[in-house]
This record gives structure tokens, sequence and C-alpha cells, in this order.
């Protein structure tokens, strides 16, 4: 490979973690007394939490807001025990990402309200210990990804330019968003795959 790449710059859930939806709607289905469906409809239906992660509401006036549609209040603990639940570590990749570490900066860009990053230890423990300070939401930069300059503010905070970095992430339009703003980028299917890519780009 001709370019040297100084940061691997990880998505989290569904890649460092394993990420699932339901735990964290049954959590608040059962807080909430609504169904399941209405939960998502209200997360995901409603535009909320793509709202949240673009940062154009607080943490409390997400919480305020989901509260408003459930019809019931949800506090900061209600949405923080379900969205641990949703959380587990995907080992494979965090090995890789340690071995990585040794050699290379690492950090962490996800598209989530800052109420994850201002929460990580709790959260996600193993990414908290792993990256240290280095979890940024996309709720920081005013933009989810693929916006191109979600990346490029990140890189910015950082200090490394888009032509050494390499972004990895399980959707394909965020890779492709990261391309378009300059970062080299890796569609994540498996470790395996990643370990492959690694090793291609002599990172490993």
């Amino acid at each position: 490979m001709t370019a040297l790449i100084s940061l691997v710059l990880f998505d989290m859930d569904d890649v460092l973690s394993h990420y699932d939806r339901s735990a964290r709607v049954d959590h608040l289905s059962a807080v909430s007394g609504r169904t399941p469906e209405a939960v998502r409809q209200a997360i995901w239906g409603s535009g909320l939490e793509d709202r949240a992660d673009a940062g154009l509401i607080t943490g409390d006036e997400y919480l305020s807001a989901l509260g408003e549609i459930l019809g019931c209040r949800v506090t900061r603990d209600d949405w923080l025990t379900g969205r641990r639940a949703s959380i587990s570590p995907n080992v494979e990749v965090l090995a890789l990402a340690r071995s990585l570490s040794e050699r290379h900066r690492v950090a962490v860009l996800t598209n989530n309200c800052l109420l994850v990053t201002e929460n990580i230890q709790y959260l996600n423990p193993e990414v908290a210990e792993l990256f240290g300070p280095h979890v940024y939401a996309s709720a920081s930069f005013g933009a989810a990804k693929p916006a191109p300059h979600t990346y490029l503010r990140c890189l910015d905070g950082l200090g490394v330019s888009a032509a050494e970095t390499l972004f990895i992430d399980d959707l394909e339009i965020n890779v492709t968003g990261a391309i378009n703003a300059g970062l080299h980028g890796h569609v994540f299917t498996g470790a395996a795959s990643l370990s492959e890519e690694l090793e291609r780009r002599r990172l490993l």
C-alpha cells in the first residue's frame, strides 16, 4: 500500500460491539407500558434518534421528547439501562483494535447522541478502557455519518489528516461517506475479513 495509515477510526455499534436493539426496546417497553412496536416508532420511526445523533437536540431534550411520545417520564437511568442492555463486546474485533493500538493511533466515531459518550464507561466499559478519551459521538460535530464534515471535524480534533486515516464501519453508506471525505474505508463484515484487510495494509 502506498498510503501510510497513522489512525484507524472505528465505528462502535455492530463493529466493536454487538448491538441488540430488541433488548433496548424491551426495557423501555417495560418502563413505559407501551408495546415494543410503539417504542421502536418513538425512537426510530419518529426521527427522534436521528435528530439526537446529529446533535440537533441535547440529551435532556431527547429524553423529554421520548417521554412525551411514549406518554410517560423516561429518566436518564431508564435510558442508560436499556442502552447498556443492547451492548455486548465483540471480543475478536476488540483484540484486533488492541493489537493495532500498539503501533498506531485508534479512535471511535459513532452515530450516537452525547448520552452515549458521556456515559461510555457504564455503557461500554471494554471500549472505554481501550480507547480512553478518543470515543466521539456524531452529535459533537453537528451531523451524523455519512456527512463528510462529521469525519473531518473528528479528525481535526485528533490532528490527523483524512489521507492517513482508515475508517471501519458496518454500513456501506458510512464508509462511502468517509471515502468521499478523503479517508480510506473498509466495510466491516466480520473479524476475519477485517484482520485480512489490516494485514493487507500492513497495519498488523
